[in-house]
């Protein structure tokens, strides 16, 4: 791992992070290629930006909670893979109910050269810190589909607001939003945005 990059978990105190992609619970169904360890790398900058918005959230009585920040490109290629198999129906009730996989890409979900890799970039949501439960956000991380994006109509007012607070919370700290996905982040000076690493998290 190049010496930019570091692990979250060891120079963010109080972030919480749960990589989805070494895990089963992902919208593959299994651990990606790349994710050979349920832990948070990124870049040093990353690290710093989110350490404001660690502070900001708290000040508001929230948390953050990490799924996901460097990706490797082999897991990325392993979604262009994944998108072009037979449907088997396993997770598709719940991250892409409303469209086929190869849409994933058509509609910009998912990327074949994707911010991740650059190691700015992160998923992430806001737990309340007098409980530890997540807060409402009207949809789960990788849901593809329209009620995903900011400014999507159904949502309660109380998830609509959650939402605000942080993009609010994000933004303040450096991070521009995605319009898609309302829990990805890039920060917007990041240090490495034409390169895509391929070195995997262990």
């Amino acid at each position: 791992m190049s010496s930019e990059f570091v692990y979250l978990d060891e120079h963010i105190p109080g972030i919480r992070w749960d990589a989805k992609y070494a895990t089963w619970d992902n919208f593959t169904g299994k651990p990606v290629d790349g994710y050979h360890a349920n832990r948070i790398v990124g870049t040093k900058a990353l690290c710093e930006a989110l350490e404001r918005a660690r502070d900001d959230a708290a000040s508001r009585g929230f948390g953050l909670l990490l799924w996901d920040g460097y990706r490797p490109q082999r897991a990325v290629n392993g979604f262009l893979h994944w998108s072009r198999q037979p449907e088997d129906g396993r997770t598709k009730p719940r991250h892409y109910p409303n469209i086929d996989r190869p849409q994933m890409f058509d509609l910009g979900y998912v990327a074949a050269e994707s911010g991740h890799s650059r190691g700015s970039t992160v998923d992430l949501t806001l737990y309340h810190l007098t409980t530890g439960e997540l807060a409402d956000m009207g949809g789960d991380h990788d849901l593809m589909d329209s009620l995903s994006h900011h400014g999507a109509e159904g949502l309660a007012e109380a998830e609509e607001q959650n939402r605000q607070r942080l993009r609010s919370i994000m933004e303040a700290s450096g991070f521009s939003f995605y319009p898609a996905e309302w829990w990805h982040y890039t920060l917007r000076d990041e240090p490495h945005p034409d390169t895509y690493f391929d070195f995997p998290i262990t």
